[in-house]
């Protein structure tokens, strides 16, 4: 799936760093659930009207929790760094 597609079209954007450095700055509209919270938080995960584009820093924690939800049933792709999602969310569809 097109990652610039699933943004433009508004998915559900999930910023899975921690507390701290998703207060330092984050992609528009999203939403802050750190990596180690996703396991308790599950039902919550399943219940979000999807797709969902998760990021982090770089990429790679997004990609972990991307494979830990699509394993559960939970649709949703890996979007990479939070400043990548920032710049299309930035472009003019």
């Amino acid at each position: 799936m097109n990652i610039e597609k699933l943004i433009h079209s508004g998915a559900k954007i999930i910023d899975v760093r921690s507390h701290d450095e998703f207060s330092w700055g984050s992609a528009f509209g999203s939403i802050n659930i750190p990596l180690n919270e996703i396991p308790a938080r599950i039902e919550e995960f399943k219940a979000m009207e999807g797709p969902l584009v998760l990021c982090c820093a770089s990429g790679n924690r997004s990609g972990q929790a991307c494979h830990f939800l699509q394993a559960q049933g939970v649709e949703c792709f890996n979007g990479g760094g939070w400043t990548d999602v920032n710049y299309i969310q930035s472009k003019a569809s």
